[in-house]
């Protein structure tokens, strides 16, 4: 067994090879090639109701002005206020109406989306509320290592003092709607996937803490191990050194990221490596070998065998099932 290694000279090693910072939520929303949908204006005249249709991946949304009430099918209804933002995992039908019972009643007519994602429900010179919406897009393969460590939703409110980047990321985002600057649309992008990040930021550090790898980065042991698997996916982690870079024994380590991911640290790390290498296997020309090198095994043998037992097929059927299924779609 490899001898165990302090932090400091993990950092240090880390730091001669090259290896990257290591941020769990960025190599997840790199994995899942998230893409946000240009966001939506919705303005509205009360009295208003109107039905979004399910959504298999994210939404995000703030009250700019005014408040109105989310009702997600068979839920109660639920008061968002200016200020307030929302993200909706993998939501149901839901509705956003100008009173807690006007989802009971037929959704008012709205007209269709025109001027860059603006929806304007009833009179213009009566309009009382605002609210701006953003979809999300992720790759489907991978889209369960985030779905699965985030609840239904997400409400960080007016007022609460973790919020405050979010207020003026949303101030930037409706400003550059509404310009008609060289580059609108990338801008527009790259603030929309920051209010994304600052959201599952805000969401790991809630007092009632999230499970999975996410609420476990806001733990300084077990987050400083999983920063470390993020890293240097490819070296050979042995659960000393990762209990010596968490600063507990291998016992308590293990028994705590468990309890906090919901897998044992080396199993989260192969499962981890599985998604990387599907990922690589529908994308780029890497060899098997290569690919088994990087993620961390000694041999191509070692890592399809481990591939095989994750996914339920061999990595070289994987790749051309996939090819296949590209030239067909």
């Amino acid at each position: 067994m490899n001898d165990v290694k302090s932090d400091k000279a993990y950092a240090s090693s880390k730091r001669s090879r090259g290896v990257g910072a290591g941020d769990p939520i960025v190599d997840v929303l790199r994995l899942l090639r998230t893409q946000a949908v240009v966001p939506a204006r919705v303005h509205a005249a009360s009295p208003w109701a109107v039905r979004f249709d399910p959504y298999a991946h994210v939404k995000l949304g703030v009250v700019l002005e005014g408040e109105c009430w989310m009702t997600p099918e068979g839920c109660e209804p639920l008061c968002l206020r200016k200020g307030d933002f929302f993200l909706l995992n993998n939501p149901p039908s839901y509705t956003l109406t100008s009173t807690p019972d006007g989802a009971r009643g037929r959704a008012a007519a709205f007209r269709e989306r025109e001027n860059d994602g603006e929806v304007r429900i009833g009179a213009e010179a009566d309009e009382d509320t605002y609210v701006c919406c953003i979809d999300f897009v992720f790759e489907e393969a991978n889209a369960s290592v985030l779905f699965d460590v985030l609840p239904p939703l997400v409400l960080v409110r007016a007022g609460d003092p973790r919020g405050a980047l979010l207020t003026n990321l949303s101030a930037l985002t409706v400003a550059e709607m509404e310009s008609a600057g060289v580059g609108r649309t990338l801008v527009l992008e790259h603030l929309a996937q920051l209010i994304l990040v600052h959201m599952l930021r805000v969401h790991a550090d809630a007092t009632e803490r999230p499970v999975g790898w996410l609420g476990a980065l806001v733990e300084d042991g077990i987050g400083a191990a999983l920063r470390a698997m993020h890293a240097d996916v490819g070296r050979r982690w042995t659960l000393d050194e990762l209990a010596a870079i968490s600063h507990m024994s291998r016992s308590a380590f293990a028994a705590a990221f468990k309890a906090k991911v919901g897998t044992a640290p080396l199993t989260y790390l192969i499962e981890w490596r599985m998604s990387l290498a599907r990922d690589a296997l529908r994308s780029d020309t890497r060899s098997i070998s290569e690919l088994a090198a990087a993620t961390g095994y000694e041999s191509e043998s070692a890592f399809s065998t481990a591939f095989r037992r994750v996914v339920g097929a061999s990595p070289r059927y994987f790749r051309d099932e996939a090819r296949r299924q590209a030239e067909a779609g």
